[in-house]
Parts: structure tokens; sequence; C-alpha cells
């Protein structure tokens, strides 16, 4: 089964705390599946009570993100961080999760090559000097006059 993850030692597990295979889980490993206590998982009601509160917190957070994406904030970290929460007893989204950072570590290994970082600076470089030609032109033509109150000329 894909789990989302290159590690050997990460496999699926069911959600009475045994793996895919059978075998029990080890303790020192934490697989997928609930982080709740011992006490909430041992009565039905309590766990899905739980699970219940988990999901309304993470969607209020994942909410809270989408808002602050076109408004000031931080909303895809916000999101992110919803998403950690629902992966306190969601595989769902632990497997999300998992991806998420193989994806961002994948990303940020490739932005620290050398040569992906030289054709970085260079096309930065050209743009701010783009930038840089297009406002000189500006105000050469128009001085310090908002574009809003230029008249017709």
């Amino acid at each position: 089964m894909n789990t989302g993850s290159n590690e050997p030692g990460e496999v699926a597990m069911a959600a009475d705390g045994t793996k895919a295979d059978g075998a029990p889980e080890e303790p020192q490993d934490q697989g997928l599946g609930s982080r709740a206590p011992a006490f909430v998982k041992s009565r039905r009601v309590l766990h899905l009570s739980w699970q219940v509160g988990v999901f309304v917190i993470g969607l209020a957070v994942v909410g809270a993100g989408i808002v602050m994406l076109p408004l000031p904030g931080p909303g895809w970290v916000v999101i992110f961080g919803g998403m950690a929460i629902w992966a306190t007893e969601f595989v769902w989204a632990q497997l999300v999760l998992r991806w998420t950072k193989r994806k961002v570590t994948e990303a940020a290994a490739r932005a620290l090559d050398p040569k992906v970082r030289r054709r970085n600076i260079v096309l930065t470089s050209i743009g701010l000097v783009i930038i840089g030609a297009v406002l000189g032109v500006y105000l050469w033509k128009f001085g310090m006059e908002m574009p809003w109150n230029i008249k017709d000329q």
C-alpha cells in the first residue's frame, strides 16, 4: 500500500492498532491513525465525540486560512495548521501532510541547486531591470503624478 512516504519503516495501520498484515503495532512507531489518548479510544462514543471535535476545530482553522488567502494574513500556513490538527485523528489528512512535506522538501532541494539558484538570480535581475525601465519611462513622461490623476494627453 502506498502511504505517500519513501521511508521503509512506515506502514499503514488499521483502526484497532494492528498493521495491515495483522501484526500488532510496535510501541516506538507511531503509525497512521488516531493519536487520541487510550481512555478516549477505549470508549466508542467518547472517541467519536473526540473525532467530531477535532474535525470541527480543524475545519474552523482551515476556514480561517481560506479567508486569509485574499486578505492579509498567513493563509497557507493556517490551512496547513488545520490539516495538522486533522492529521491527529484522520488517516487521509496524515497522508496529505506526508505528501505535502515530501513535495516541499523536494522543492527546497531543487531551489538550493546551484544551477537553479543562478537561473533564478538572473531572471530576478532581468525582471528588476525591466520594472526599473518602465518606472523610469513613466516618471520621465508624467513625473510624480498618480496614474488616476493624469489628464488625457
